[in-house]
């Protein structure tokens, strides 16, 4: 059984969704790949997990790095799971950028090369975003590249954790925005 709350934020109306156990879920209203296909079936509820999981977000949107621990389960292939892995291990406040997990996926499997489209394909797909800070991870360039849940919040997210931004570049066109 899946279950499901909405919570405000300073960035948006935030769903989070939940096996009961773990956090399974937290998109942002809009997102472009999260929404209420994801929740169908689900039902509204409140839940430990969910005070867990706001008391995480009230941490972090005061603009501290949250100490709260929010058990997170993730779902997918095999090769997303390692890249989400890998985002879990950014911290609070740095940024990486697609190539650097693409190199440590391929040091990982033992191959030459993995692509970086790739990884940002999986990053894309984080299905909990936020605690699972793919809003850290940048191009090679310095550019703010895409995000699920807009790109203005990417900037706000990163300026909350006091990122400096004067080298970071925000897209003016393509299908980064």
């Amino acid at each position: 059984m899946l279950y499901y709350k909405k919570v405000a934020s300073p960035l948006g109306e935030i769903t989070l969704r939940s096996d009961g156990e773990a956090l399974t879920g937290l998109w942002f209203a809009d997102d472009k790949h999260y929404g209420a296909k994801d929740i169908a079936g689900a039902a509204l509820a409140d839940l430990d997990i969910f005070a867990q999981a706001e008391a995480w977000l009230a941490e972090y949107f005061a603009g501290r790095e949250p100490k709260v621990s929010v058990p997170l389960k993730l779902q997918g292939s095999e090769f997303q799971m390692q890249v989400w892995r890998l985002l879990q291990d950014i911290p609070y406040g740095r940024l990486v950028t697609y190539g650097d997990i693409a190199k440590k996926i391929a040091a990982q499997k033992g191959v030459v090369r993995m692509s970086a489209q790739a990884v940002g394909g999986a990053v894309g797909h984080n299905p909990l975003c936020i605690i699972v800070p793919c809003h850290r991870v940048v191009g090679a360039n310095g550019s703010l590249t895409g995000y699920g849940g807009g790109m203005w919040r990417k900037v706000r997210l990163l300026e909350l954790e006091k990122v400096a931004m004067s080298k970071l570049t925000v897209p003016t066109k393509g299908t980064a925005l």
